[in-house]
C-alpha cells in the first residue's frame, strides 16, 4: 500500500487541477482495492459542497451533481457535518448515484489480499457500498472524499479506513481551495484580519474574535482570543472584573464553562464553515447569563457576537403585551428549572393574592368545572404531551365558588437543540362579553362563537354519557379501596360510544370492578353497553366468580342482545382476604403498581363476549397489599395507527410507573400523556388499596 500511496501523491503533487487527482488516486490507489468510481467534494462557505473532481462517473451525472446546496441529505454532506468517516450501503441516498462499473476494473482481482473480505460479487439485484471521509487541514474540513465500490464493503475493516484516511489527507493537500493552507501574501492576511477586527468594533453587541488552537491530532483544543470588541473593553453587558478576558488569552480561562457546549459549537463552525445561531442560550459571558449567539467562520478566525436577555424587559413586554389586549394575564413556565412566573393580572383572575403560589398549567383540571374536564384534558395533551399550540374555553372555579368564563392560548417554547425550554401563553377573561362586540371585532368574536358551540356540544355529549353512566371524577372508598375513575368520549360528539366501567360495593361485602367496550358506536353500541352494565351487576349478586360470570355474560352477548361482540374485564375483590379474583373476555389485561414497579397482570384465557355460542373463560387469583395500585382500562387510552398494540402497552407501562401524588393526579397524567390517535372512546378505573 505505500508504494501505491507514493505513486499516488507524486501524481497528485504534479497534477495541474483536482480532476486530475481524482484520477489518480482511482488508479493507482482505489482500483487495485476494488474501488470503481471516487468524488472529491470541496467544502464551501454554509455547509454547501461541490464537485472538484471525480473519476469513475459519468459525465451527465456529474454535471447533475455538480453542486449540492446546505441541507440535502448525501452521504458526503452528512460526513461534512459530523466530521468522521462513514460507510454507506446500497440503500443510502446517493450523492453522484450509483457507480456505473458493475465489476471491479481490469487489472484488479476481487479475491485480492487488498479487497476487504465479505463482499459478495455485485448482480443485478445487489448494489455496491461506498466510504465518505473528511479532508482536513488545521481542524478545518475542507472537502470530503468519496469512494465506491460495486460490492459489499465490511463496515469496520480498518486497514482500508486507514488507507482511505492516508488518501484523504493527501488531497486535502492538494485540493485547490481558498481555504487550504498555502503561502499568501501577508499584507493580504493582514488586511484581512484587519477587515474582520473592524467589523467586529462596528457591530452594536459584544464580540470576539477566535482561533483555534490545536493539540497534537491536528484537533482544537482550544480557541485564542485575537481581537476583543470595543462594547466588550467597555464592559457592555459583561462583567470583567470576573472574567480574563485580553487578545492572546484563552477562551477557556476566560468562561470555563465553554467546555460543556460553546466549545463544541465553535469546533463545528470552524470545522464546516456553516454559521451557527441561537436565541436565549446559557452563556457565561453574558451579564444576565443568557444571550442571543452567533458564531461565524472568516477564514481561519471564527466571529463570536452576542447579545444580552434582559430579564426585566421581557417581564415588561410580557406585560404591556397582556395590557394592549386587555383583560389577559401572561406566565411562563420554565421546564429545566420548573420556575412559574405570572404577572399581577393573573392573579386577579385567578383570584389570588401574588404572594401565594401560581399553579402549573399541568394542575388546571383541579380549577376548572367537572363539565370542562374533557375539553382541558385534550388542551392538556396537546399543549404539554404532543407539544402543539393550543386553546381552550372553560369555568375557572375561583375561591368562594365563584366561577369565571376563560380562554387559555398557550405554545411550547424549544431550544436551539430541539429541547423544550418553557411552556408560555395569555389566559383572558371572556365572560363580561356581550353579542353587541360582534360588530367590533368580526375575526375574534366568530372564534369565539365557535369555541362556544364547541364547548356547549362537548358539555351535551358528556351530560349524554354521564345519564348512561356515573360521573367520571366520582371516587369512592370502599372495604380499604380507594376507587377513582375517568371517562374520555370520542371527538365526535354526537357519537355516543359504548365503552363502560363500574365499581359497586356487593351484597356479599365483594367490590365488583369492570371495564368494557363494546363495539362500533352510535345508540346501538350505548344500549348495547347499558345491556351488559346492567346484566353483569345482577349477575354479580349470585356469587359466582368472574369465570361464571364472564361465561353467563357471553350468553347474554350471544343470545339476548342481537349478537353484539365486547371485550370486557371483570374482578372480585374480597376485603377479608386482600385476594382479588379477576377474568378477562378479549380485553387487555389490568396493571400492577407495587413498589415503585409496574406490570401487567398474566393474560388469562377467554375469548371475546358473544362471538361463541359456547365459552369457557380462566380466571386469575391476585394477593394485592397494602400500597398496591390496580390499573383497568379501554383499548381507546393506548391505541395508534402507526405502532403495534405491545408498543402501545409498553408506553403505557412506562407512564404509569411514574410518581403521582395521589391517585387522581395518576388518572389525569395517564389521560394527558396517553399516546392514542384513533378518536375512541376510553374508560379508566385506579383502585388503591389502603
Amino acid at each position: 500500500m505505500s508504494a501505491r500511496l507514493r505513486a499516488a501523491e507524486s501524481s497528485a503533487l504534479g497534477a495541474r487541477d483536482t480532476q486530475v487527482v481524482a484520477a489518480s488516486l482511482l488508479e493507482h490507489a482505489l482500483a487495485p482495492l476494488g474501488a470503481t468510481a471516487v468524488a472529491v467534494w470541496e467544502a464551501e462557505p454554509g455547509g454547501a459542497l461541490a464537485l472538484a473532481g471525480q473519476a469513475g462517473f459519468g459525465d451527465e451525472e456529474a454535471r447533475r451533481w455538480r453542486h449540492i446546496p446546505p441541507g440535502v441529505p448525501t452521504p458526503a454532506s452528512r460526513t461534512l457535518r459530523e466530521r468522521r468517516l462513514l460507510w454507506h450501503p446500497s440503500t443510502t441516498l446517493p450523492a453522484i448515484g450509483h457507480p456505473p462499473p458493475s465489476h471491479p476494473p481490469p487489472g484488479s482481482s476481487p479475491a485480492s489480499d487488498d479487497r476487504p473480505a465479505g463482499g459478495p460479487p455485485l448482480d443485478e439485484h445487489e448494489g455496491g457500498a461506498r466510504v465518505t471521509v473528511p479532508m482536513v487541514v488545521k481542524g478545518r474540513v475542507v472537502g470530503v472524499l468519496e469512494v465506491c465500490w460495486p460490492y459489499a464493503v465490511p463496515a469496520r475493516s480498518v486497514r482500508v479506513e486507514r488507507q482511505i484516511e492516508a488518501l484523504a489527507e493527501l488531497c486535502a493537500r492538494t485540493l485547490d481551495s481558498p481555504y487550504v493552507a498555502r503561502p499568501e501574501d501577508e499584507a493580504t492576511g493582514a488586511a484581512q484580519h484587519a477587515e474582520l477586527v473592524g467589523l467586529a468594533d462596528a457591530l452594536p453587541d459584544p464580540s470576539l474574535v477566535l482561533r483555534a488552537r490545536l493539540d497534537e491530532r491536528r484537533k482544537p483544543a482550544d480557541f485564542e482570543i485575537q481581537h476583543v470588541s470595543e462594547r466588550v473593553m467597555r464592559g457592555d453587558g459583561v462583567l470583567l472584573e470576573a472574567y480574563p478576558i485580553h487578545v492572546g488569552g484563552s477562551l477557556l480561562e476566560a468562561c470555563p464553562q465553554a467546555a460543556r457546549g460553546l466549545l463544541g459549537l465553535l469546533e463545528q463552525v470552524h470545522a464546516t464553515g456553516e454559521p451557527f445561531r441561537a436565541e436565549r442560550m446559557p452563556l457565561q459571558l453574558s451579564a444576565t447569563g443568557v444571550a442571543d449567539v452567533s458564531l461565524t467562520r472568516h477564514g481561519e478566525s471564527v466571529l463570536m457576537v452576542w447579545r444580552d436577555h434582559d430579564e426585566d424587559a421581557r417581564l415588561a413586554g410580557l406585560l404591556e403585551h397582556a395590557q394592549r389586549l386587555g383583560r389577559i394575564g401572561g406566565f411562563e413556565e420554565n421546564a429545566r428549572t420548573g420556575e412559574i412566573t405570572w404577572n399581577a393580572q393573573l392573579y386577579t383572575l385567578y383570584g389570588r393574592t401574588q404572594g401565594d403560589r401560581p399553579v402549573p398549567l399541568e394542575r388546571l383540571r383541579d380549577h376548572a368545572h367537572p363539565d370542562d374536564a374533557v375539553a382541558v384534558g385534550r388542551f392538556l395533551r396537546t399543549v404539554l404531551h404532543h407539544r402543539r399550540m393550543a386553546a381552550v374555553a372553560f369555568r375557572l372555579r375561583r375561591p368562594g365558588g365563584v366561577a369565571r368564563h376563560m380562554r387559555v392560548v398557550a405554545e411550547p417554547v424549544f431550544g436551539p437543540d430541539g429541547r423544550l425550554m418553557a411552556v408560555r401563553g395569555a389566559y383572558q377573561d371572556i365572560s363580561s362579553q356581550h353579542w353587541t362586540e360582534v360588530a367590533l371585532s368580526v375575526t375574534r368574536d366568530q372564534l369565539a362563537h365557535t369555541e362556544q358551540q364547541s364547548a356547549a356540544r362537548n358539555r351535551l355529549a358528556l351530560q349524554l354519557q354521564q345519564a348512561i353512566m356515573p360521573p367520571s371524577h366520582g371516587a369512592m372508598d370502599s372495604s380499604g379501596l380507594h376507587i377513582a375513575v375517568r371517562y374520555r368520549p370520542a371527538q365526535k360528539e354526537h357519537l355516543v360510544g359504548g365503552d363502560w366501567y363500574d365499581a359497586v360495593a356487593l351484597p356479599s361485602r365483594q367490590v365488583l370492578l369492570s371495564v368494557g367496550d363494546v363495539a362500533g358506536h352510535g345508540v346501538q353500541a350505548a344500549t348495547g353497553m347499558v345491556v351488559l352494565r346492567n346484566a353483569l351487576r345482577g349477575l354479580a349478586t349470585t356469587g359466582a366468580g368472574p369465570a361464571q360470570l364472564m361465561t353467563w355474560l357471553n350468553m347474554v352477548a350471544h343470545h339476548l342482545a342481537d349478537r353484539m361482540t365486547a371485550t370486557a374485564v371483570c374482578a372480585l375483590y374480597d376485603p377479608s382476604s386482600r385476594v382479588l379474583h379477576w377474568a378477562r373476555a378479549g380485553h387487555l389485561p389490568p396493571i400492577l403498581l407495587r413498589d415503585g414497579d409496574g406490570s401487567e397482570l398474566p393474560v388469562l384465557k377467554g375469548p371475546l363476549l358473544g362471538a361463541f355460542e359456547d365459552a369457557a373463560y380462566e380466571e386469575g387469583r391476585l394477593q394485592l397489599r397494602s400500597g398496591d395500585t390496580l390499573l383497568m382500562y379501554t383499548d381507546g387510552l393506548i391505541e395508534r395507527r402507526d405502532h403495534n398494540l405491545r408498543h402501545a402497552q409498553d408506553r403505557l407501562l412506562a407512564i404509569a410507573r411514574r410518581g403521582a401524588a395521589t391517585l387522581d393526579h395518576r388518572l389525569d397524567d395517564l389521560l394527558t400523556h396517553s399516546n392514542s390517535d384513533t378518536d375512541d372512546d376510553t374508560c379508566l378505573i385506579g383502585v388503591q388499596l389502603h
